[in-house]
């Protein structure tokens, strides 16, 4: 936001004593419906946010990459002829990674040194890791006055997940941080990547609700989900399980183990909830939005089995307002953050009433941030 865009301008003139050549911005997101359905070549729901990663920067002429990011104090510094991956999962894997991907693609990448400040928060299921990697593509796109389409800087973004980093994650962050619109929520079929803007309903807000619990995806549950998809698929002869209808799954459900079948219910339930969901909203109708929020939290607590005790006390809190629509949690999982559709009129208080009972009900202390729909990655300057 504005003071995040301030304090970045403002040391790298400290540092660099002078302005910056361009700016560039790339924002988080908050999945309203439609968790794990990407990978599965399935509907997503998503609406980027108006907090996002900021760098500021001026190209070099000796092929180095050089970022400090204010963040974690951390300073990052490679050579475009000669890096590699490390071994642990610090930020400036995220810029490696996106570099990587760019070379790959044949891209004649300038060197930058710049300044990095986000106001994402780590971890909490927002994305600020595909905010991270479409930030580095626009960073390079401005040194190298190159443009490339927002669908094709999410499929570099994705590899740097799946491939550097080794997360079996879909494309649907990095797609909605690239393409986000303001105003609108975006529906994205992760097959085809057409997207449809979805306006909210007239006169609601999204809450943020920040459990202040926190969860690791790489080489955990999160891939142990993926797998299990690929077998309730295999098992059914299909792709993906966006190929298999409903009706074909309750036909022989039964056959299939436990886990792989739960798991498939909850996918194939969860691109139905998102198409109706797309449908309620472009008629304005929150309360049946609402119910399918809901809906797909319980199906995420009981069949995909990725929610948590502080996730679903939150989701209880905020559904037990008469302000709410309904709420979920939302991101990839075990900690992180739920969302809820609210009356905006109620927003504040809403906010003010769910965060004392959430404190008071875990000793947790969350954050809650009241949202509207924001744009994509871009040079701001």
């Amino acid at each position: 936001m504005e003071q995040t865009f301030r304090q970045t301008m403002q040391e790298f003139r400290t540092r660099f004593e002078e302005s910056p050549a361009a700016v560039v911005r790339a924002p988080g997101r908050v999945n309203l419906i439609g968790e794990h359905t990407d990978y599965n070549d399935g509907f997503v729901l998503p609406m980027a946010i108006e907090r996002g990663i900021y760098i500021a920067l001026r190209p070099t002429t000796d092929k180095t990459v050089r970022l400090y990011s204010m963040d974690f104090d951390l300073e990052l510094s490679f050579s475009l002829e000669d890096f590699a991956r490390g071994d642990d999962m610090s930020p400036g894997e995220y810029v490696k990674g996106m570099t990587r991907a760019l070379l790959n693609a044949g891209f004649d990448l300038t060197g930058f040194e710049g300044v990095v400040k986000g106001d994402v928060p780590i971890g909490a299921g927002l994305s600020s890791s595909a905010a991270m990697e479409m930030a580095i593509g626009q960073a390079f796109s401005a040194t190298g006055y190159f443009s490339i389409p927002a669908a094709q800087m999410a499929k570099y973004g994705q590899w740097v997940e799946n491939v550097w980093l080794g997360l079996g994650s879909g494309i649907m962050d990095q797609m909605i941080s690239a393409s986000g619109q303001v105003g609108s929520a975006l529906l994205i079929d992760c097959r085809t990547l057409e997207t449809q803007p979805v306006p909210l309903p007239p006169d609601t807000l999204i809450v943020i609700m920040d459990t202040g619990t926190r969860r690791e995806l790489v080489g955990g549950e999160y891939n142990t989900r993926r797998r299990q998809c690929e077998e309730a698929a295999a098992f059914f002869g299909v792709p993906k399980l966006r190929d298999l209808t409903l009706e074909q799954f309750n036909a022989r459900a039964e056959e299939l183990d436990e886990l792989p079948r739960k798991r498939a219910r909850h996918i194939l339930t969860e691109n139905a909830r998102v198409l109706q969901a797309r449908d309620a909203l472009l008629v304005g109708d929150a309360v049946t939005f609402g119910a399918l929020m809901n809906a797909s939290h319980v199906s995420m607590r009981d069949d995909f089995e990725i929610s948590s005790p502080a996730l679903n006390e939150m989701v209880s809190l905020a559904q037990a307002q008469a302000a709410c629509y309904g709420a979920r949690m939302t991101g990839g999982g075990f900690g992180g953050c739920a969302v809820a559709l609210v009356k905006a009129e109620d927003a504040e208080a809403f906010a003010h009433t769910v965060a004392a009972a959430y404190l008071t009900a875990t000793g947790n202390s969350p954050l809650l941030y009241i949202s509207q729909p924001g744009g994509g990655a871009e040079i701001l300057a």
